[in-house]
């Protein structure tokens, strides 16, 4: 028998040759060579066709966010890319322009960590204000730095400030809300993408992308819910973001002290 009748993966025997999977592990066969052709057949199925894969996904996540993340938690997924996989493609997407256009300063007015604006007006009076504004920008440099880590860092809070927000409603549990948690970040850096080009020549820009955001979590929450009222969702979003706001910076407060404190001891 050919090397071909059998499963490259596992080895189990193909029975039939018009079998295209097999009925063992779901490994395609027979498994083609990588060539031009399998490259070119690969990434058209995977990104460019508009019925699945990465834009279609986005798309959906764009248009019909409530409905694409209630069809993934209740295992209608067959269309969809997973969401960490559009999360990490989004990170590096955003990382690559603001590299280009805003010389790597991904976080911008978005974040000043521990007051560094104000330490730095107070640098000549104070050495622990110098060491404090230090501290803050070494915070800020790590997480420009590390933009996808710190995103993900931040996901297990955002999952758990929706599911306090929206306690006894939808019955999800804390890993269905990381997933929706994930989905609502992949749009956040989708909206980036598009306003990183600006913000050089439209200082507003950022804000009004972060504004933009902040509306689109809130509309997508209120889609996902559908048959619960409108406006309780509404306010059990903004109740989540408000949460999730107020945490994340003092999350970088306790890192820049960390960072101050490990200075002076040195």
């Amino acid at each position: 028998m050919h090397e071909s009748d059998h499963c490259v993966n596992c080895d189990r025997t193909i029975e039939r040759p018009d079998q295209k999977f097999c009925p063992a592990c779901g490994q395609p066969t027979p498994a083609h060579r990588i060539d031009w052709h399998f490259l070119g057949h690969e990434l058209e199925h995977s990104v460019l066709h508009m019925d699945r894969g990465i834009l279609y996904s986005l798309k959906q996540l764009m248009l019909r966010p409530g409905h694409l993340m209630r069809d993934y938690i209740e295992g209608r997924r067959a269309h969809q890319v997973k969401p960490l996989l559009l999360l990490m493609i989004m990170a590096a997407a955003t990382v690559f322009l603001a590299k280009y256009f805003l010389e790597g300063d991904i976080l911008g007015s978005a974040m000043s960590v521990g007051g560094a604006d104000a330490a730095n007006a107070n640098a000549g009076k104070s050495l622990d204000a110098i060491r404090m504004a230090d501290a803050s920008a070494a915070v800020r440099h790590w997480m420009n730095q590390n933009y996808a880590a710190t995103t993900l860092l931040l996901l297990p809070l955002e999952a758990a400030v929706f599911k306090l927000a929206f306690r006894r409603v939808g019955n999800l549990n804390y890993p269905e809300w990381l997933v929706i948690a994930t989905f609502l970040t992949v749009q956040t850096f989708v909206i980036m993408a598009f306003v990183i080009p600006f913000q050089r020549t439209f200082p507003q820009a950022q804000l009004l992308g972060f504004s933009l955001a902040l509306a689109y979590s809130v509309f997508s929450l209120t889609q996902f819910f559908k048959g619960y009222p409108r406006w309780k969702a509404v306010l059990r979003s903004l109740l989540g973001l408000g949460i999730f706001m107020l945490i994340s910076p003092v999350l970088g407060l306790v890192l820049a002290a960390v960072v101050f404190a490990m200075r002076i001891g040195g």
